[in-house]
């Protein structure tokens, strides 16, 4: 049975693409080092949401609440509403880390494009919603692939299997 429980939990898991965001966002707000460390938070102003899954809008008034860690490390934070194309309200939470050289964080910070793969950026996103017809999203695990560009973020939401 040992064996069995061993190959099963080596297996690694299959995703599927599930939708895409693009987030438009506003300047970052530095509130410096605070009690919990370096406190960064990013206006999330509105964006498009397209997938096989699921299409629909990001709608303002969400952000990006983050920390930096010492180490460069940035903890992200994400709370912003969705509004599917059938009207449905879909609540995310999105907690992720991104990680790069010193480098590549300074340029990123100056608001400078830098190359995708010269960084790290992944999520672990949840969903609420009232929607019925939506109800897999609460269900589900996900895998968020994202990336930033200086007025956005784009995150692919891969389903793990």
């Amino acid at each position: 049975m040992t064996d069995e429980i061993d190959r099963f939990i080596a297996t690694a898991p299959q995703l599927r693409f599930a939708f895409a965001i693009k987030a438009k966002v506003g300047p970052i707000q530095d509130l410096g080092q605070t009690a919990r460390g370096h406190r960064r938070i990013i206006d999330i102003l509105g964006g498009e949401v397209h997938g096989p899954k699921l299409v629909g809008e990001i709608l303002p008034g969400g952000a990006d609440w983050q920390i930096v860690r010492p180490d460069g490390t940035i903890e992200v934070v994400a709370r912003y509403t969705i509004r599917a194309r059938s009207g449905a309200l879909i609540y995310v939470q999105n907690e992720g880390v991104r990680v790069a050289s010193p480098e590549v964080l300074a340029r990123m910070s100056r608001g400078e494009s830098v190359p995708f793969d010269s960084y790290h950026f992944r999520t672990a996103p949840h969903f609420e919603t009232a929607e019925p017809t939506l109800a897999w999203l609460q269900r589900a695990t996900f895998v968020g692939v994202a990336a930033r560009a200086p007025d956005r973020v784009a995150i692919g939401f891969h389903e793990v299997l």
